[in-house]
């Protein structure tokens, strides 16, 4: 049963009075119910266990820099020692009276204790600091492993094994773990283990639950039941279905020829691109001894453009967000998208509905919107809240907004959706009781990221919440492949945070150009089929041959990957963290990974040979950049904090802040075309290559917050259903 399904099926099971709901409704609610449980109870276990080691790491970390300054003395007198034996030897000097003399015996073995100290602490394993807090593991992990029975590949697994161990020393209350005890370990962490010469219960204990995190997340260990917690495998398409849909992927799926022509094409870029700048003529790049210099890109927006943009945004009417929402509603009839999740009926109040969304998108919550709310009661709203709003209901209403802007004749002058780009943007939590994690990239603070797609014609066109500390690149592919709206991108930029080997590989294998904007560029090897040697210009830049043994012996199973992508079987951000999840590399992640080396080094061709990519990728992820601004003023209640307690509340908050910026822009795409229209009856120049830089974030027209007014939102359209322009010096009414 599709998950949407049985989600509806659940919502109409916990919300239908006793008695009155289907068995098949109850059912759906319990097989649901259970799955969300077993993967939430798994994702806190990762969380907690993950916890413990980010924290023995932390501490490792500051005893290195608390020993920065001793190591400068250290290896000051130990370069002392040196040249004095140096000297000793060249002048033929007895070397015990030579060190006596130019540095002190004495002295000498007065630092041995600490020189053995320091380098103890460079051996130091976070698996000895992490079963320092086994008491706050035993909170938790013996509850775990006994609730769940764990699946692998082959029944001698040696983590399933060590689990069944742990668990009959929790049942019988033995301590002492058995000599032969399994020990699917790494080979640092079995010497921590068996220190001492005999096995440590606390540091087994502690291996063992980080090894069941590791393996739950790459799917080698799995839970029947769960929905995320699956055998890798599972994920994946069967392979005679994805043998059907490779015909239609757009790569060669043949390995050999896939394999010979990106060989070609590889050795032919980069021999005209060692030509190239060999001779200089590349704009803002050269070679400066083994240091490859680019130049910035500056700005390409003209001033007069700026002026323009001032000009238009000064004679936008003046509206309240409820009037906007409203209008929106009635040229885009998105409405509709937002059916009851039992019946499929339409709400038969659609005020109720936009003062709900609203509550949403602007952190305000149900219970102060009904406060400001006129003639909306808290009882209309929390129904409203549960019963209608969804993420499956808000995606298909963005559709209506971002196909609906797409038609409007001013957008064409910044895109026709062909390019995009995606970005995550911070949000603080609440201080307390909030779903959130630290990323001190960010702050002290806890909060979670806000990923959003955005269109060259600025349409936000997919958002998604993740935690603060998620790696950005998983994500950035969910978009182009899962947003359901008429946008079809071919290009997409996005920031370094969201690049990696693997999105290379799949964005190429899926069909996109991916171009992102590479930072540590000048630290990043070029991969090659032929090796260094024949390239003897580029020598500097070239890195490790391609390994194409193991595209050859991973082949099958990556196009049947693409496939199960394609076919929106899986998401790619499923596939890239559980690779990801792997301590090794597995066979598959490896050739993802070199498939990916190609394409980077295709890529970084293009990016040091055009300088017109290099400015369309800076003007592509400026566009999602200032969306931030506009998302943060409508998201201005609660000091903008997520303060739901759960993550889905927050997910929900998030994709209504998404479609309300998407109706903003819409709504601000509309009016910008009607102001251009007068400007230019006006005799004022209004060009469109000005114009293209003139974007529809604005707000400063819009009234965000005060009282909420839904009555008569149709109150002040003209005859002709619009606006009229702001052309006299009206102050903004401050009311929403």
């Amino acid at each position: 049963m599709p998950r949407h399904r049985t989600r509806q099926l659940t919502n109409s099971a916990i919300r239908t009075p006793p008695f009155s709901a289907s068995v098949y409704t109850l059912a759906a609610a319990m097989i649901d119910l259970e799955a969300r449980l077993a993967d939430a109870a798994i994702e806190m276990f990762a969380k907690q266990t993950g916890l413990l080691f980010a924290k023995a790491r932390a501490s490792q970390k500051r005893r290195y820099e608390a020993t920065t300054k001793d190591v400068g003395r250290l290896m000051r007198m130990f370069g002392s020692t040196i040249g004095t034996l140096r000297v000793a030897r060249e002048d033929g000097l007895d070397p015990w009276s030579a060190l006596e003399t130019g540095v002190g015996w004495d002295r000498l073995m007065g630092v041995a204790d600490e020189v053995s100290a320091i380098a103890d602490l460079a051996r130091d394993e976070p698996l000895v600091r992490a079963s320092d807090k086994y008491m706050t593991l035993r909170r938790y992990a013996p509850a775990f492993l006994d609730a769940f029975r764990f699946k692998a590949t082959g029944s001698r697994d040696g983590v399933l094994a060590a689990v069944k161990l742990v668990r009959e020393l929790n049942a019988t209350g033995k301590r002492e773990v058995p000599i032969d005890a399994p020990m699917p370990f790494p080979k640092s962490w079995k010497a921590a283990i068996t220190e001492g010469g005999s096995i440590d219960r606390r540091r087994y204990e502690t291996a063992t639950v980080a090894m069941v995190r590791e393996r739950l997340g790459s799917g080698d260990l799995w839970v029947e039941g769960t929905r995320d917690h699956l055998r890798f495998d599972a994920y994946l398409l069967p392979r005679s279905e994805a043998a059907a849909i490779a015909g239609n992927l757009p790569f060669d799926t043949d390995v050999d020829r896939y394999l010979d022509g990106r060989a070609k094409l590889l050795d032919w870029r980069l021999r005209r691109f060692g030509n190239a700048l060999k001779r200089g003529t590349l704009d803002g790049v050269e070679l400066r001894g083994n240091e490859l210099r680019v130049t910035p890109v500056a700005a390409t927006t003209p001033a007069a453009a700026d002026q323009l943009d001032a000009l238009v945004d000064r004679i936008m009417p003046k509206v309240r967000i409820t009037e906007l929402l409203a209008e929106v509603a009635r040229r885009t009839g998105f409405v509709s998208a937002f059916p009851e999740l039992r019946s499929g009926r339409t709400h038969p109040n659609p005020e109720a509905l936009l003062a709900a969304i609203l509550a949403d998108a602007t952190n305000l919550g149900i219970e102060r919107m009904a406060n400001a709310s006129q003639g909306i009661s808290y009882a209309q709203l929390a129904w409203t809240h549960s019963w209608y709003l969804s993420d499956e209901n808000y995606a298909g209403a963005l559709r209506h907004l971002i196909d609906a802007q797409a038609a409007l004749p001013l957008t064409r002058l910044w895109g026709d959706g062909t390019t995009s780009s995606s970005d995550g943007q911070f949000f603080r939590s609440g201080r307390r009781g909030s779903a959130g994690s630290v990323n001190l990239h960010y702050g002290s603070e806890p909060g979670q990221k806000i990923y959003t797609h955005v269109a060259d014609t600025y349409a936000p066109f997919h958002a998604r919440l993740i935690s603060a500390t998620a790696a950005e690149a998983p994500y950035v592919l969910n978009g182009l492949v899962a947003h359901g709206t008429g946008i079809e991108p071919a290009t997409h930029y996005a920031d370094t945070g969201g690049s990696s080997d693997h999105v290379f590989s799949l964005a190429h294998l899926l069909g996109f150009r991916f171009v992102p904007r590479l930072r540590d560029l000048a630290d990043r090897k070029l991969g090659t089929f032929e090796g260094q040697s024949r390239y003897p210009s580029l020598a500097p830049l070239i890195g490790r041959p391609i390994n194409t043994s193991v595209i050859r012996e991973s082949w099958d199973e990556l196009v049947r990957l693409a496939a199960s992508i394609k076919a929106h079987a899986v998401l790619p951000s499923v596939m890239l963290k559980k690779l990801a999840a792997h301590r090794r590399q597995n066979r598959l992640d490896f050739a993802l990974q070199e498939v990916g080396r190609i394409e980077r080094a295709l890529f970084t061709i293009d990016w040091l040979e055009s300088k017109q990519l290099r400015q369309q990728c800076q003007a592509g992820l400026n566009k999602g950049e200032a969306r931030h601004f506009l998302a943060q003023a409508v998201f201005a209640h609660k000091q903008g904090r997520l303060r739901d307690r759960t993550f889905e509340d927050q997910a929900l908050k998030a994709s209504g802040l998404n479609f309300v910026t998407a109706a903003i822009i819409y709504w601000n795409t509309l009016y910008m075309g009607r102001a251009v229209d007068h400007l230019r009856r006006s005799g004022e120049p209004a060009p469109n290559e000005l114009l293209a830089h003139v974007a529809p974030l604005g707000w400063r027209h819009i009234s965000l917050t005060g009282d909420y007014l839904w009555q008569n939102t149709g109150h002040g359209v003209d005859n002709d259903g619009f606006r009229p322009l702001n052309l006299g010096v009206e102050p903004i009414d401050q009311v929403a």
